[in-house]
């Protein structure tokens, strides 16, 4: 049954109490191509499944570690209230991960590259100074932000993705993508908040932004080509190429790569506010019909 999307409606930034919701998925009836026909267009989106878990592991942690650093109490309520909502993503996204392995596909190589660069080349470094370790934390801290645009980006993004409903695609993968993308969007300024109250400086925020937009594009560029080479469901046959990509986005199955590329020019800007991407109204609007968050609430 196609999912009602609220529509869009300039507003701006509201400060919410973040909640994070209990929810919980079942995966027993999930197809491997949860797109119908779509093999390319489902690899793309499942490499947030593979990034996901240890990548939002990793958010907690960070910002457990910065909480101690926050002088505003407000600012502290809203981080308390992303680490919590962070936990939640990770381990809704790991259930898709062990239903992806029970299909017999092979991730175990990514998500151990993945899980890599998390704990071991951003992991804490405790032979650091006081001073450097305070430094490396606000540089991590930093790199969220930036990742936390793309989150913002991407969750706008799927609450307005009709071209799934009408692909056809699976409800329930559905749900999670927009119970996930509307909280992405609810909490879409804290991490840049925290960032802002931690160190203003501008060229430690485009550095950061530079790193964390290199990265992804690196990981998702090298995660699709690894779904689709063990997607088993696709042995002996030819593999979709980068124009198959370019197809499912003007079909609605994929984001714009050019509004993508504009939302970063935006977060460049000395005026950015993650306030300017999104719509709080209506990632309420969604979480409020979400089968998943509505039944968390009872």
């Amino acid at each position: 049954m196609k999912k009602t999307i609220a529509p869009r409606k300039a507003e701006e930034h509201d400060d919410l109490v973040l909640t994070p919701r209990d929810v919980h998925f079942d995966w027993e009836a999930l197809p491997l191509h949860w797109i119908p026909r779509e093999p390319l267009a489902t690899s793309v989106v499942n490499v947030l499944h593979l990034l996901l878990p240890e990548g939002e592991r990793w958010f907690v942690k960070v910002f457990q570690e910065a909480v101690p650093l926050i002088r505003d109490e407000e600012l502290r309520t809203q981080v308390l209230g992303f680490v919590g909502q962070e936990a939640m993503h990770a381990e809704a996204h790991q259930g898709v991960l062990d239903h992806l392995t029970a299909k017999g596909v092979d991730i175990e190589p990514y998500v151990e590259h993945v899980a890599f660069i998390f704990r071991d080349i951003l992991g804490e470094k405790p032979e650091l100074s006081p001073r450097g370790r305070r430094a490396y934390l606000i540089e991590r801290v930093a790199i969220i932000a930036g990742i936390e645009h793309f989150t913002a980006f991407l969750g706008d993004w799927i609450l307005n993705a009709e071209g799934l409903d009408r692909a056809g695609a699976d409800a329930t993968m559905l749900d999670l993508l927009r119970w996930h993308g509307a909280e992405e969007v609810e909490h879409r300024a804290v991490a840049y908040d925290l960032l802002r109250h931690l160190d203003r400086g501008y060229f430690l925020r485009i550095r950061a932004m530079v790193v964390a937009t290199s990265v992804l594009a690196g990981l998702w560029v090298r995660g699709t080509r690894h779904l689709l080479a063990v997607d088993p469901e696709l042995k002996g046959r030819r593999k979709p190429g980068p124009m198959g990509a370019l197809r499912a986005s003007r079909k609605g199955l994929l984001p714009d790569l050019v509004r993508l590329v504009l939302s970063v020019l935006r977060y460049l800007s000395p005026r950015y506010h993650p306030s300017q991407e999104g719509s709080t109204r209506q990632a309420i609007a969604y979480l409020g019909t979400s089968p998943a968050a509505r039944a968390a609430a009872h």
